[in-house]
């Protein structure tokens, strides 16, 4: 039997095979937040993790540090504090990931990453876990601990999150908004990726090896937090924005409790 392949045959064809690749691309990784970054003059770089955590909290911030370290982008190393960093106020210090954990009051957050940025250059951060929460029955446990710290660390490289759905399947990345952890417990590949077009380019300047005393840190009150930049789809804000003076700005994202639990109120 002889088939006849018209012009019209192989548009069709063609269409369908373009239509494809194009939702292949449009699954790959894309979510970074505008085009904040650390800036470097070589690849990999190291981003300085300070430990302000109690003992509780080391191994998932060691934890954070090694699986962000199977970047190809970045490498990060966790460091003692700075002097005698409180961890209650988790001052910020040039160059560095400050990571604290507090009993920071019944404020509705688990945890919040606060970056400053210069321009488009991230310039330091902090990384706030409230043990107001983490203490409770509903936080006190291996894949909460894990997520959050996973993700806030993941903020303060220029990562945004994935998905801000909390019903929606989970991606099995720290980067996915769930009500249940337990399967997005550390980055996936799209994480990887996304770092990788972050820092496809290099800088003429760099803004990791700078290290002064610590400066005046976030407030832990939401009203301070500058305006909303984007809600999640709970209705609440997930990224705020504080304009400094200057090209100087301060971010601040957000994993809230739920509402619904005994010690939320927001």
């Amino acid at each position: 039997m002889t088939y006849r392949v018209s012009r019209y045959n192989i548009f069709i064809t063609l269409l369908a095979i373009s239509l494809c690749g194009f939702g292949i691309s449009q699954v790959s990784a894309h979510h970074s937040w505008g085009d904040y970054h650390w800036a470097r003059q070589a690849n990999p770089f190291t981003v300085k993790l300070g430990d302000n955590v109690s003992s509780g909290w080391d191994a998932y911030l060691a934890t954070a540090s090694n699986d962000w370290n199977v970047s190809n982008a970045l490498d990060t190393v966790v460091l003692p504090a700075v002097g005698k960093t409180n961890p209650r106020t988790c001052r910020p210090t040039n160059g560095r990931v400050e990571v604290c954990n507090s009993k920071y009051g019944n404020n509705g957050w688990l945890g919040i990453a606060s970056i400053w940025v210069n321009g488009s250059h991230i310039t330091q951060s902090t990384v706030k876990l409230n043990d107001t929460y983490f203490s409770s029955k509903t936080y006190n446990t291996p894949e909460w601990k894990n997520f959050v710290m996973c993700q806030e660390v993941g903020h303060a490289f220029g990562l945004d999150h994935q998905d801000e759905n909390f019903e929606n399947e989970n991606l099995g990345s720290c980067m996915d908004y769930t009500n249940s952890p337990a399967s997005n417990q550390h980055p996936n590949q799209h994480d990887y990726d996304e770092l990788e077009k972050i820092y496809a380019h290099l800088d003429t300047i760099t803004s990791v090896s700078q290290t002064t005393s610590p400066s005046k840190g976030n407030s832990d009150d939401a009203e301070e937090w500058g305006g909303s930049v984007r809600r999640s789809r709970d209705g609440r804000t997930s990224l705020f924005e504080r304009d400094l003076g200057g090209k100087n700005k301060l971010y601040t994202f957000v994993v809230w409790a739920d509402p619904d639990t005994d010690i939320a109120r927001r």
